[in-house]
């Protein structure tokens, strides 16, 4: 039986010419190669969970600096920007925006970035990537490398700030529900939000300090327009990692918040418990005392003894609750 040969068009999301005359057009399989060896810019975006991408970036990129294919098959990978010649290694995160998972189980975006060809890279689906692809599908999106860079690392950003300020607004009501003493829901709430806080720090950390190295040291495509929409993208990425730190802050504040609450009733409860104790037992020694089966007890061939006797422990309970009154224990 034959063995069947995986098609190129598996291992190809979406491929694109970026600049001149054929700015947008969508290229096909066989197409990819030869004008990412060209001098005219081209884009392809591989499935990097397909088993044949790697194979197919060993054989359709060779001529790259080995780096470059090291870069973009590793299995593991961390936010960084690394120059190579004229171009940059960018490995980069975006929120998860598959729906049932985490939106802090961050994607990794992989790319390879010149001014002759852009090659990307993605396990899960990326939302900034697939609203470039549209644009360029639809005669628009970026013109050259660093436009198509400067996008990628805006739409990234932007629905990081809109996933943080989500969390910001959750930590807000769940410090209010505390104030007004909320159920014990309150709790699993606040883990899970110091739980996104620690992951997600966890990832723009290493991001930030990519895009702080894009700052320095970057090619010469890279021009002053492009530099400062970088470094605002860079400012709101420095702004989420300082709120994680804090939010990690806020969190720890409430958990004592909602320990101290604990502590408080506990030992009101407690303190209910001691007032109790304490009043009825006088009246349970008499009683017990009273109870005894033996000769001579006072009363016994009294028909109004035993209301005299519950009016002398009402009048004992008086008493005790005007003493402890007086100390001030209630």
């Amino acid at each position: 039986m034959n063995e069947l040969v995986p098609r190129t068009d598996d291992v190809i999301q979406s491929a694109f010419v970026l600049a001149g005359n054929r700015h947008s057009q969508t290229l096909s399989a066989a197409e990819v190669s030869e004008v990412l060896r060209s001098d005219e810019l081209g884009w392809v975006h591989l499935r990097a969970q397909h088993p044949d991408t790697p194979a197919w970036i060993v054989e359709n990129l060779s001529y790259l600096d080995p780096t470059i294919i090291d870069a973009l098959v590793a299995e593991e990978t961390r936010p960084r920007v690394t120059r190579v010649g004229d171009g940059l290694i960018v490995i980069l995160r975006g929120i998860n925006t598959i729906e049932g998972q985490d939106p802090e189980d961050m994607v990794s975006v992989r790319l390879w970035i010149d001014p002759y060809r852009i090659v990307s890279l993605a396990r899960r689906k990326v939302r900034a990537i697939e609203e470039i692809a549209t644009e360029l599908d639809h005669g628009r999106g970026p013109c050259d490398c660093a436009e198509f860079l400067v996008t990628l690392v805006e739409r990234l950003t932007q629905r990081i700030e809109r996933h943080w300020n989500g969390i910001d607004d959750l930590a807000d009501d769940l410090e209010e529900a505390v104030l007004d003493e909320a159920g014990p829901e309150v709790r699993a709430t606040l883990v899970d939000l110091r739980r996104q806080a620690i992951i997600l720090r966890r990832y723009l950390q290493p991001q930030r300090d990519a895009l702080r190295a894009l700052q320095t040291g970057q090619p010469a495509w890279l021009e002053s327009d492009d530099q400062r929409h970088l470094a605002e993208e860079l400012d709101a990425l420095e702004r989420v990692v300082e709120d994680a730190d804090a939010m990690r802050e806020r969190m720890a504040l409430v958990r004592d918040e909602l320990n101290g609450q604990a502590s408080e009733r506990l030992n009101r409860n407690m303190y209910l418990l001691s007032i109790l104790s304490a009043v009825f037992l006088p009246l349970g020694f008499l009683t017990g005392l009273f109870g005894i089966n033996v000769a001579g007890l006072p009363g016994t061939g009294e028909p109004l003894a035993f209301w005299i006797f519950v009016g002398a422990l009402v009048i004992v309970a008086a008493l005790q609750l005007a003493v402890l009154r007086r100390m001030r224990w209630i």
